[in-house]
């Protein structure tokens, strides 16, 4: 499940077909051509895969062709591939293949003792898992990069992000950063679902994002779940912009500071700190 948006508002940010790539490029994407896109936000303990193609043939396990039996043609691959991708990542742990059906909300059900999160847009799928002993929860996130309608920007935003995307705008024009920030919030919803249950809303996290170093901030506006025996209050991810796509991704340590400490989350990335679980998908 990609939950962050319901259904009805992903469809309507999706990239229109042939749609330039906007102008300009942005900080991880200058240097990082040749690594593959989810691998520049995602380094050790974290093992991950992606995919610009759809799987051939029949990937699934038995079981996983029952969940999906009544879906189109394009779902199906998109599910088998992105699948496909988890497994890669998940032998990279050692770890054997097995079916990954869908939890409560659409959630993954990883192996025992896994924490891990999926992603899927027109033309890329990726998977991201690690051991539960090493990240407490990671969360990415792919989109095509292009602007969303305002309309929609009204739904997925507040009022003070709003005005922070106004002054990424100027600041640095030809950039989706609506379509950026919205990323981060799926990004988000991936890690806090697992450790929590609940549906975080729109309107319950501020994201900040930095235009400079690829990072960004996701403050809770509400009670964050406790991780170690501490309370989570924020994120702190990566993001970057190539091949006409945007991701994000955060991850979780095991422990989380005290509020005295240091933040409670850590950027994932190369050259920059981790960030947290599951997806929806």
């Amino acid at each position: 499940m990609k939950r962050f948006i319901a259904r009805p508002v992903k469809e309507h940010v999706r990239r229109p077909a042939g749609s330039p790539n906007p102008a300009g490029v942005m900080g991880p994407e200058k240097n990082s051509r040749q690594a593959a896109l989810i691998e520049f936000l995602l380094s050790a303990p974290m093992a991950s895969a992606e995919r610009y193609e759809d799987v051939p043939g029949d990937t699934l396990f038995p079981s996983e062709h029952r969940v999906i039996s009544g879906a189109g043609s394009a779902r199906r691959s998109e599910f088998a591939t992105v699948r496909a991708c988890a497994r890669t990542a998940l032998g990279q742990l050692g770890i054997p293949a097995g079916p990954i059906l869908p939890g409560d909300e659409g959630a993954p059900r990883w192996p025992r003792g896994v924490v891990g999160s999926m992603t899927h847009c027109a033309g890329y799928r990726a998977a991201a898992v690690a051991r539960r002993s090493d990240i407490a929860a990671v969360g990415i996130d792919a989109e095509p990069d292009a602007p969303i309608p305002i309309r929609v920007r009204a739904r997925v935003t507040v009022a003070e992000e709003r005005t922070h995307l106004a002054e990424l705008g100027v600041r640095r024009p030809g950039v989706s950063w609506d379509r950026l920030l919205f990323s981060a919030k799926e990004s988000v919803f991936k890690a806090w679902y697992p450790w929590t249950g609940r549906w975080l809303e729109f309107d319950q996290v501020v994201v900040t994002l930095s235009p400079d170093d690829g990072t960004f901030h996701a403050r809770l506006l509400v009670p964050g779940p406790r991780i170690g025996g501490g309370r989570l209050r924020g994120f702190t991810g990566g993001w970057t912009r190539r091949r006409n796509l945007l991701l994000t991704a955060v991850s979780v340590a095991p422990v989380i500071p005290a509020p005295s400490e240091q933040p409670l989350s850590r950027p994932s990335g190369r050259a920059r700190p981790h960030a947290a679980d599951g997806e929806v998908t």
